[in-house]
């Protein structure tokens, strides 16, 4: 008659939460302080260009993000929507709630395989640029939102040029947010902090059309 073999006994939870704990804790430890260096060296103060661009869905949403939050501090704010216009949003109808702190204008008339007209198209970015570089010259504006921008550059409606330098003779404290696809380079250079949107799935492809509070 065999013996069972005693079962060696497995290391206890509690023994081995101990030590995953542990160490956790210290490359937390390390990684404070790397972090509190960079945000050491990090104490100017100043207006910052953000860009969003790229494919992915998710641009102008978090344009308007950066609007309301800049409302939560008391800044007045501004935006200039170019190419659209033709479907009204829930950030319009939202925003328009609040004149004082937000000024808004729809200065598009359309996707561009909507309007069809390349003239008038122009026409239309330069007016709206109109607006923008008034809002640039202002120091009241805390942020602008100049939304689709980059679609009116990439498409040859405005000077990229003539942008960047109304850009950087903004007041010093003013912060702008640009979105749209293909922001074009000089662009780029210009700014502080750019984010391309890359699309792993929409809804679109599965044949969902665009939804109220979500697409618009």
């Amino acid at each position: 008659m065999t013996q069972d073999k005693p079962q060696s006994q497995p290391e206890s939870a509690t023994a081995g939460d101990d030590g995953r704990n542990e160490r956790h804790r210290s490359r937390m430890v390390r990684k404070k302080a790397v972090i509190d260096d960079k945000i050491a060296q990090a104490q100017r103060d100043c207006g910052v260009i953000v860009i969003t661009t790229g494919n992915g869905k998710g641009k102008s949403s978090s344009g308007f993000g950066m609007v309301v939050r800049a409302m939560g501090h008391g800044m007045k704010t501004g935006v200039v929507q170019f190419i659209k216009g033709a479907i009204p949003t829930g950030e319009e109808k939202f925003l328009r709630r609040f004149p004082d702190e937000c000024e808004f204008h729809v200065m598009g008339e359309g996707y561009t395989w909507e309007t069809q007209d390349r003239t008038r198209d122009i026409a239309k970015a330069e007016a709206a640029w109109e607006q923008a570089r008034r809002m640039l010259r202002d120091p009241s504006f805390g942020l602008v939102l100049f939304d689709e921008l980059n679609i009116a550059l990439k498409l040859g409606y405005l000077d990229v040029n003539t942008v960047v330098a109304d850009l950087q003779a903004r007041p010093e404290m003013q912060h702008v947010v640009i979105t749209g696809r293909g922001a074009p380079q000089a662009l780029i250079d210009a700014a502080n902090t750019v984010t391309d949107m890359t699309p792993v799935k929409h809804a679109f492809a599965e044949g969902i059309r665009a939804q109220a509070g979500v697409e618009m």
